[in-house]
């Protein structure tokens, strides 16, 4: 009997040691996963609300606001871009046009941009007769609202530059969560829930199911955003543009180009193109412009997808620049046209972007839910209320657990080697995307001056 205790005491010492190491890493990484989620959980909320209602935004537009959006079809052919843009100005007497989008389908209307100091005025007209069916300004258009409150640019660049710190805290969740929920042979929280709403344990096991489901698509979210984001995203273009895998440099070689991007010409160029120069149009003697009917014309007759926009020349030296992003990511194309013979300067369709800019456009397009039509919008509407629960969730949990007085932040464990090395690890990650990594170094140094404060004050 004594031999066979001799004999198990090193495995039982083995075994010791490694249920304190798994609980010590599993105290590390909570206290990480807790640090993301405090910063994270507002936004991720405001986020997917926002998301959720711009994933349907030809239906809330073709619904809600269908006096300006929606006309009868009507036999008899539409007007020309000239005629509804002469219409336009009639509506905003003291505005130059800037813009005209094409209706995307036979019901739709019509929409001139005007200018009007630094000011953009949308007027909405009925292809069919000309009517203004409505005016406004473009930051008063509920899309263009919601979407600045995605993007929180109502609060200016400091303001997206936290989005891209949340997008890469998101990541550090996701990835820490999966951590946490991985089963360690209990019975509950892995895909079942246990007790009553009344018990922390049944929100903790929402959480963690909620999780598993969100979890994929909120990583997801956050990596198909980041590219918009301010610093990260620029990076990421410059370099794949040098690279050549952006946009596609041969297009540019050998044209004359201005110093203007697309970005100042078009309102949504895509994001592989919003650094690209605009091409020139090359002024003849006694050359006249071909207007923008002949335009529109030119346009058709290329196989341009409905629903364009196309941006006016400004100067001697401007041109016709179009862009479209339909719900099919493929038949994405801007195009640009001299302005006095109507030759393309530049054309350039999804399939012409390098390997990144396509990667990167499929995942704006599915991110935004118009990629595969409805099932697409469901999916991401899934992922955007799963976001939410999980975030509420992780609030009542906290709530619960919170002592009194206190902000509940889970313990370092004992072990320091193991706290070390966990956070030389979120660091790294971190790293991937530095605004991230900044906050992280942050957060670190007021957590470590947290606890020098209480060993200060401490007995």
């Amino acid at each position: 009997m004594s031999v066979l205790l001799t004999g198990s005491a090193p495995a039982n010492r083995a075994a010791g040691a490694l249920r304190a190491s798994t609980a010590a890493i599993y105290r590390a990484v909570w206290r990480w996963h807790f640090y993301a989620g405090l910063l994270c959980l507002p936004f991720l909320i405001t986020l997917s609300v926002t998301g959720s209602i711009y994933l349907f935004k030809d239906e809330i537009n073709g619904s809600l606001f269908a006096y300006r959006t929606r006309v009868p079809i009507q036999v008899t052919p539409p007007l020309g871009p000239d005629r509804l843009i002469f219409n336009a100005g009639q509506a905003v007497p003291n505005g130059t046009p800037v813009a005209y989008t094409d209706p995307a389908t036979p019901e739709t209307s019509a929409t001139v941009t005007m200018a009007e100091g630094e000011e953009r005025i949308l007027v909405y007209l009925d292809p069919y007769t000309g009517d203004v069916l409505d005016r406004l300004r473009r930051d008063q258009e509920f899309m263009v609202v919601i979407r600045g409150l995605h993007s929180l640019a109502y609060l200016g660049p400091l303001a997206n530059a936290l989005i891209e710190v949340v997008a890469g805290f998101a990541i550090i969740l996701v990835l820490t969560g999966a951590y946490l929920w991985w089963p360690r042979g209990q019975n509950g929280g892995v895909i079942s829930l246990r007790g009553t709403p009344r018990r922390r344990v049944w929100w903790r096991d929402l959480h963690a199911v909620t999780g598993l489901l969100a979890g994929a698509g909120l990583f997801f979210l956050a990596l198909t955003g980041l590219p918009w984001s301010i610093w990260w995203g620029q990076q990421l273009r410059a370099w794949s543009n040098a690279a050549g895998l952006g946009q596609p440099a041969a297009l540019w070689a050998h044209r004359p180009v201005s110093t203007i991007p697309l970005r100042d010409r078009l309102s949504d160029p895509g994001w592989a193109l919003q650094d690209a120069p605009v091409p020139r149009s090359e002024p003849a003697a006694a050359a006249e412009t071909i207007g923008i009917d002949r335009a529109a014309a030119i346009l058709a007759q290329s196989g341009m997808p409905r629903g364009y926009e196309l941006s006016l020349p400004v100067g001697a030296e401007g041109v016709y620049a179009a862009a479209v992003y339909p719900r099919d990511v493929t038949r994405q194309r801007v195009i640009a046209l001299d302005q006095y013979t109507g030759a393309p300067l530049l054309d350039v369709r999804l399939a012409d972007l390098g390997p990144v800019g396509q990667a990167i456009q499929y995942g704006i397009g599915i991110h935004k839910g118009e990629h595969w039509g409805r099932v697409n919008q469901l999916a991401m509407l899934a992922f955007c209320l799963g976001t939410i629960l999980f975030a509420v969730t992780a609030g009542t949990m906290w709530w619960k657990r919170r002592p009194a007085g206190g902000l509940g932040v889970p313990p370092w464990p004992r072990d320091r080697h193991t706290a070390i090395t966990v956070t030389v690890l979120i660091c790294l990650l971190g790293a991937l995307f530095p605004l991230t990594g900044l906050a992280i170094l942050g957060m670190l140094g007021l957590d470590l001056a947290a606890q020098r404060l209480r060993r200060r004050v401490g007995p």
